[in-house]
């Protein structure tokens, strides 16, 4: 097998950390695949360390100040670059093969577009890339046809329709765990504290997509993403409550046929596969007890996700109403955490946020942008009470 060389994008984030351990495993079973590049937003010794466990070529962070403490830490002959152009340099390196992007956030989605207009094949964890900029991802070169999915429910929908006709497609069923609330009484959610929304039941994550997971908002954001990915419409795309998060993505087909992909909730298996495939090595990091299971399905219930329906429906509106969407909830999420908002507030703000956006075009990088600033400066004046 031809060596694979990897630009990780986001090396110091809950995903990076566990792609960095995958990577330890693979280069000591002997797996050809090398790491150029890396990059983080502010942790600079914690880049600094990877850098040199891996021998990068080169580096980036968010910010000139780190770029400059990066260099400090790191032999002369390291590149170090910055910001977003340089995040976007990084990905289209002429010695990159895979991008693997698991920055947090919408600043990730440059990074999945220089990857893609480079011909580079694109890791995706990044959820915003086609939440925010799923029109713009789709007019690249390589288009979504170029992603290989990292999240494990659009890397198990993935793996599901390979092979298959699209016709034949009846529809796609991503799986919800519910979150860390699921079975609290409605009334209660007033109270929960960020503290308890944290504690997630099965998977171990990052504190945003913790809190998203427990409004849904993670789960709208990936229809909106399987919406893009897999060129379905919305009416064959659906979500369904399994609390053990074992079954990862269903394929439901025209002749009644289901195809389901299972697996531990263990992040490290897609991320293995999003770099290997379409290799199947041994030795996983966890094996599922398939004899030690019971599998529960359910439907989504409306009344206790209001967020995740108000988010659907900004995909559905498409152009800059889901960049508003990600924006206001990054905001919301971040207030929640530092005890200025109750929990039910996130979906009230959402509401209110995108119920006085009007939708433009998403055809560009600009647009984007500005309705990113629009919505977390709406998402602010939501907290403080201005609205």
């Amino acid at each position: 097998m031809t060596g694979r060389r990897l630009a990780l994008l986001g090396a110091t984030g809950s995903i990076g950390v566990q792609a960095l351990d995958v990577l330890r495993r693979l280069r000591a079973d002997g797996f050809p695949l090398s790491v150029t590049a890396m990059a983080a937003g502010t942790r600079v010794e914690a880049l600094a360390e990877a850098a040199r466990e891996f021998d990068v070529r080169a580096v980036g962070v968010s910010g000139p100040n780190h770029a400059e403490a990066l260099a400090s830490l790191l032999p002369p002959d390291i590149e170090v670059v910055h910001g977003a152009d340089g995040l976007s340099a990084l990905a289209g390196r002429a010695d990159v093969d895979v991008v693997l992007n698991a920055v947090v956030g919408a600043a990730g989605l440059r990074g999945s577009l220089a990857a893609l207009e480079a011909g580079k094949t694109l890791a995706l964890a990044n959820k915003e890339s086609l939440v925010v900029g799923g029109e713009l991802v789709a007019r690249t070169g390589a288009g979504v046809a170029g992603i290989v999915a990292v999240d494990s429910e659009h890397a198990a929908l993935q793996q599901c329709v390979q092979g298959t006709d699209r016709d034949h497609i009846e529809r796609l069923w991503i799986t919800a765990s519910g979150g860390a609330f699921r079975e609290h009484r409605l009334e209660d959610l007033e109270r929960v504290t960020a503290e308890e929304a944290l504690r997630h039941p099965t998977w171990s994550m990052g504190p945003r997509i913790t809190i998203d997971s427990a409004t849904l908002v993670n789960k709208a954001f990936e229809v909106i993403e399987a919406r893009h990915l897999f060129d379905v419409s919305w009416d064959k795309i659906g979500v369904l409550v399994h609390p053990q998060s074992v079954i990862h993505g269903l394929v439901e087909l025209v002749d009644g046929t289901v195809l389901a992909q299972m697996g531990p909730h263990d992040m490290r298996i897609p991320i293995r596969y999003a770099l290997t495939s379409p290799e199947r090595l041994p030795d996983p990091p966890a094996r599922l007890a398939l004899g030690e299971r019971s599998l529960q399905l359910s439907p989504l219930p409306s009344e206790r996700y209001p967020a995740f329906w108000t988010v659907v429906e900004a995909g559905k509106s498409g152009g800059t109403a889901p960049a508003v969407a990600n924006a206001a909830d990054e905001v919301l999420v971040d207030a929640f955490l530092g005890g200025r908002i109750r929990f039910t507030a996130i979906a009230r703000g959402l509401e209110e946020v995108l119920g006085r956006h009007r939708v433009g075009a998403g055809d560009s990088l600009a647009k984007l942008e500005e309705a990113d600033a629009w919505g977390r400066e709406q998402a602010r004046r939501f907290v403080e009470g201005k609205e």
